[in-house]
């Protein structure tokens, strides 16, 4: 197996966790009990996603699978090197009402939006993965590592809902112990 980055495609581990992640991310958000979607901790520390609610949450993920990671594949592929910005959540959150928004149409977008991007990944070629950009906040990068940063994006949120979980179960309180 050549060390050469251009000798390879994406990583299927990769493309595998992004085609099943729409799946999961549903998934994760119906553990969150109905009366908490627009739920939020007294406390954000430690929060291993941005401080969003569980509906928030998920119109993150949507918006910055469209307005972000869509944008960033396209500028890399059609421009020398391009600049690409980060993106302000907590405006975008207020801007969209994120709190009114309805999940499973959110999840429709997204699962749309999911697809276009795991087929546009699947069948790039091993150049167009090499090509390169600097994103503000991680420096310069491969479209290939934009991949992978993506992949992280997704599980930090699906961490995030976990984390939302274990604050909305603590604040339910009393605690019995079971025998």
């Amino acid at each position: 197996m050549s060390n050469n980055p251009l000798s390879h495609t994406m990583n299927a581990t990769t493309l595998r966790a992004l085609t099943h992640f729409p799946q999961e991310l549903e998934a994760y958000y119906a553990a969150i009990p109905a009366d908490f979607k627009n739920w939020a901790p007294a406390s954000w520390e430690g929060v291993p996603s941005e401080p969003f609610t569980p509906i928030e949450q998920i119109c993150h993920i949507r918006d910055i699978e469209i307005d972000g990671y869509h944008v960033r594949f396209h500028r890399i592929l059609h421009e020398s090197n391009p600049t690409l910005a980060s993106i302000d959540s907590e405006t975008l959150a207020k801007e969209k009402s994120y709190a009114a928004s309805n999940a499973a149409e959110v999840f429709a977008e997204f699962r749309e939006a999911r697809t276009r991007t795991a087929e546009l990944i699947s069948e790039l070629s091993p150049e167009q993965l090499a090509r390169t950009a600097v994103f503000e906040g991680y420096g310069e990068l491969s479209l290939r590592s934009l991949v992978h940063y993506l992949c992280s994006h997704d599980q930090q949120h699906l961490a995030g809902l976990q984390w939302l979980l274990g604050k909305i179960e603590a604040s339910r309180g009393p605690f019995k112990a079971i025998d």
